[in-house]
């Protein structure tokens, strides 16, 4: 009989979440570098090698992947054989790894967990609790699944009760584009088929945590109406277009999971869960012999690539002014430099409601440019840790106020603007640049100076002020309210022509 003891297991808990938060899986980088070569869309390029840079850079250096380094699940299965050495229950102990991953001093990962999630909202300060499903299996041994998974994509899980006769095909290929660009494609999405509501919920997202295959099954052909279905996805979702980052290309998904399970006569749950680019994932048995140690990949299998600088237009945020704002054209590349300030969900609605008031914000908006962002706590001799931009739409109920009565000159985030926000941005003439999801370290190298301006009480969400250098952005809606969004995945639907581009 097996017996596992509290150390062994929550330090392996621990190891493994430091691992996943700088190593992407190897499947996932040499599909990414797979889909860089064959893309031809110029926009969609250059976020995929950012992301690839991104992710060489965090591997070598031991950072974050992705600012929002993500709500731990945990799936384990337990032998019915296996006995515990601990006092606590194993949701205690995984727990206690994953306070010990998040607040390691030498790479410390970013609290995004809060409390009392319909009130108060309270960081819990460790990123615990974790999400745990644990099933009880024959043997004796525990076979255990870590992953950290950003909240940008979560959003954007999706479940439908259809009726018998719908087309499931039809169904993901109408909900995929109203997902918008905030789970930072190129990922995977896992479709879970059958069952009842919460089970094709689970199914889903234990359907992400398989390595990325799809390459060997077009070659070998489907076997399971699952596989076909898989093929069909696949081939039928990248023909929409959407692209890295939603800019518009070849690739939107790498791969398309799918599980199902046998289901009441009368439904047909479905649920769709995306994986972003900073998918992270890693799987590990315990036997009783000591804590699991990952090996580390071969720095071999990322492809080598440098990011040009020199390509885009420099933009002095010091300085700038609404007629510079206004020569910004949809797609061009900028390079911010000088001061530029942050704020995403929090401080936006703690401002807006000392506007509501007539009370004075702590920070002067007139002429200024806002980053989206929550960054990771810094290390070492690092200004400010990983700051890769956060889901703009989430900003865009706030937008026509900030603009009408700060100042604000523009923003930047990542993904597209809703419509309330785009004609928010065309009637005071503004302006919304996007950054690269998925690129969060390349970003921060960026950034030269950071200090905390207002709300400092709310942690990461606070307002700073960043000294910026050449950080690299693309103009996403310009002060006409053209996006990019909105143009660059229909001329790449398209282009492919494989479904019919669908004018409103």
């Amino acid at each position: 009989m097996t017996t596992i003891q509290h150390e062994d297991f929550v330090q392996s808990i621990a190891d493994a979440l430091q691992y996943i938060s700088y190593y992407h899986p190897v499947d996932y980088i040499k599909n990414l570098a797979a889909a860089y070569e064959r893309e031809q869309s110029p926009a969609a390029r250059d976020a995929i090698a950012q992301i690839l840079i991104n992710s060489r850079m965090c591997a070598e250096g031991h950072r974050p992947i992705c600012q929002d380094t993500g709500i731990v699940t945990v799936f384990l299965e337990v032998g019915m054989e296996v006995r515990w050495n601990t006092k606590g229950s194993v949701e205690d102990m995984v727990n206690e790894g994953v306070r010990r991953a998040y607040l390691h001093p030498d790479n410390t990962l970013r609290a995004s967990v809060l409390a009392d999630p319909a009130g108060k909202r309270s960081n819990t300060r460790d990123n615990t609790p974790a999400v745990v499903n644990l099933k009880l299996v024959p043997g004796d041994k525990v076979d255990v699944i870590v992953a950290a998974k950003g909240g940008g994509s979560e959003a954007k899980s999706k479940f439908a009760m259809l009726n018998p006769s719908d087309s499931i095909v039809d169904w993901v290929l109408k909900t995929v584009p109203t997902m918008g660009a905030g789970w930072c494609p190129p990922g995977m999405l896992g479709i879970g088929i059958g069952g009842t509501a919460e089970k094709a919920m689970l199914m889903a997202k234990e359907a992400l945590m398989e390595p990325i295959d799809i390459t060997d099954l077009i070659a070998r052909g489907p076997s399971t109406r699952a596989e076909e279905l898989r093929l069909e996805l696949y081939e039928k979702v990248n023909a929409l277009g959407i692209g890295a980052q939603g800019l518009g290309g070849l690739t939107t998904v790498l791969d398309v999971k799918v599980k199902d399970y046998p289901t009441h006569a009368a439904n047909l749950p479905v649920a769709m869960i995306p994986n972003c680019a900073a998918t992270r994932h890693a799987h590990f048995i315990l036997d009783g012999s000591g804590p699991v140690a990952l090996d580390p990949p071969s720095l071999e299998d990322w492809p080598t690539l440098t990011y040009d600088a020199s390509k885009g237009r420099r933009v002095n945020l010091d300085t700038i002014t609404a007629d510079e704002v206004a020569s910004f054209k949809p797609g061009e590349v900028l390079l911010l430099n000088g001061k530029l300030l942050t704020g995403r969900d929090a401080a936006h609605k703690r401002m807006v409601e000392m506007l509501n008031k007539g009370e004075p914000l702590p920070v002067d908006f007139r002429g200024r440019f806002i980053y989206y962002v929550g960054p990771v706590d810094p290390v070492r001799d690092e200004v400010v840790g990983p700051a890769g931009p956060t889901t703009a739409t989430r900003m865009d109920k706030f937008t026509e106020q900030v603009l009408a009565q700060t100042g604000l000159l523009g923003m930047v985030g990542k993904a597209e603007r809703g419509p309330i926000a785009i004609e928010a941005i065309k009637k005071h003439r503004s302006v919304y640049l996007m950054a690269v999801g998925g690129a969060a370290y390349l970003v921060s190298k960026a950034i030269k100076a950071a200090r905390v301006v207002g709300f400092a009480d709310l942690g990461m969400e606070a307002i700073y002020e960043f000294t910026v250098q050449d950080m690299p952005v693309t103009v996403a809606v310009d002060c006409t309210g053209e996006s990019v969004h909105q143009t660059g995945p229909r001329e790449w639907q398209s282009r492919i022509g494989k479904i019919p581009v669908v004018v409103e």
